[in-house]
C-alpha cells in the first residue's frame, strides 16, 4: 500500500468524526439559576397544594428544633434530584435551562443520556457543595464527572 493511499484512508476516517464543545461556564451557571428558579416555584405550588389538603400538616414543618431542619433539607434534597433526574430523563438530556442555552447532556462519548444516568445526574447534584465543583475551568462539575457526561453547546458542536 502506497503513502497517499494511507492518507485518503486516514483522512475519510476522521470526516465523519463529531466535535463536541463543551457548555460555557456562563451557560452551565444560567441553567442552574433556571434550575433553582423552576424547582422553587414547583416548591411554592406543593406547599400550597398541602396546605389546601390538610393545614395541620404545615404545622409540623415549623417546628425550631434542628432534627426537624435536617429532615427538611433531606426532603428538599431528595425532590430536587428527583426533579433533575426526571427532567433529564423525559427530556431526553435536556431541562427548561437547557433548552434556553441551547444546551445539551451527552455522555462523554457523544451518545444521548440513559435514563437512569439523569437519575445519577440529579442525585449527583443534591450533594452538598456540588456547585462549587463547576467553578472551574473547563466546567467540569461533580454530576459530569461521577457519570461520565458532560453538557454541550449545540450551536457550537
Amino acid at each position: 500500500m502506497n503513502q497517499e493511499s494511507t492518507t485518503s484512508q486516514e483522512s475519510s476516517l476522521f470526516e465523519n468524526e463529531i466535535i463536541y464543545t463543551r457548555a460555557s461556564s456562563g451557560k452551565r451557571l444560567l441553567n442552574l439559576v433556571i434550575y433553582i428558579i423552576v424547582f422553587y416555584a414547583l416548591i411554592f405550588i406543593l406547599a400550597l397544594f398541602m396546605v389546601s389538603l390538610s393545614p395541620e400538616t404545615t404545622i409540623s414543618f415549623q417546628s425550631d428544633d434542628l432534627g426537624s431542619f435536617l429532615l427538611m433539607n433531606l426532603i428538599y434534597s431528595a425532590i430536587y434530584a428527583l426533579y433533575m433526574g426526571a427532567m433529564e430523563a423525559v427530556l431526553k438530556g435536556k431541562s427548561p435551562g437547557k433548552y434556553i442555552t441551547g444546551t445539551l447532556a451527552v455522555n462523554n462519548d457523544g451518545t444521548p443520556i440513559s435514563a437512569r444516568t439523569a437519575f445519577l445526574r440529579g442525585f449527583s447534584r443534591a450533594v452538598p457543595f456540588c456547585a462549587f465543583s463547576a467553578l472551574d475551568t473547563p466546567c467540569d462539575p461533580w454530576q459530569d464527572r461521577w457519570t461520565n457526561t458532560m453538557v454541550i453547546d449545540q450551536n457550537r458542536s
